[in-house]
């Protein structure tokens, strides 16, 4: 393990990131935005569940749960608890997470080395795209507000996907996916970094050159793999 070497930026085009784990800590997502989630959601739904605008977020959670303010909360906080990552959630979540991010209650903590990495790689024509299993619109949330300066990094994202519009993280097919809307660009071109030995795995599998990252918090990776040695712990380049 060790600090990012310039080799492996060599020749990309475009630059796959994961959020948590890897442009910041796990911690800001478990222990910051979800309770946060939950701690506004029984207001959000006294005040909004018959409005139309709501309807799209609660109408997208299965019929059991749908029609009932107490099982919909009551899902909620299961699913949260079980970690699941329900894109029907996710797109909930976001939502919530709205207005603590306009209000400056939420800011996302970016690792010191993360917004002059992308803003490097961005002013060299590389493309940078995200790829979490939090929604878009939670993605592009998290992006706008930072502790980056300046805080929105979102004009330097080229390209948003999520578990809806790309699949399972895990899965090969899902970076088929995500390479398939830049036709032009072979999957070599690419480099995928993530703190999931197994999205990295999958990554590989479609193709793409990816390594895993080593970040503060983060669970150890599998000593016993010869990917775990090639693991980042930091952007900056030795």
């Amino acid at each position: 393990m060790s600090a990012m070497q310039p080799s492996l930026m060599h020749g990309i085009k475009v630059l796959l990131l994961d959020i948590e784990g890897t442009v910041c800590p796990i911690s800001f997502v478990k222990d910051v935005l979800f309770p946060y989630a939950l701690n506004a959601l029984p207001a959000v739904l006294d005040e909004q569940w018959d409005q139309p605008a709501f309807a799209v977020y609660r109408d997208a959670f299965p019929d059991e749960f749908r029609n009932d303010r107490s099982r919909l909360e009551e899902h909620v906080r299961d699913l949260v608890s079980r970690d699941v990552k329900a894109p029907y959630l996710k797109a909930l979540q976001g939502h919530l997470w709205l207005q603590g991010y306009e209000s400056g209650v939420l800011k996302a903590p970016l690792f010191a080395d993360v917004p002059s990495f992308i803003k490097d790689a961005h002013a060299a024509g590389v493309k940078v795209i995200i790829y979490s299993s939090g929604s878009v619109a939670a993605q592009k949330l998290f992006f706008k507000h930072t502790s980056a300066t300046p805080s929105d990094m979102s004009s330097f994202i080229s390209g948003w996907f999520d578990t809806v519009n790309a699949g399972p993280k895990i899965e090969a097919a899902s970076y088929e996916i995500i390479l398939a809307a830049e036709s032009g660009v072979d999957a070599s071109q690419w480099l995928f970094l993530s703190d999931n030995i197994n999205e990295v795995k999958a990554a590989r599998a479609a193709g793409m050159q990816s390594v895993p990252v080593v970040r503060p918090g983060n669970a150890p990776l599998p000593s016993e793999l010869d990917l775990s040695n090639q693991a980042v712990t930091s952007f900056h380049f030795n």
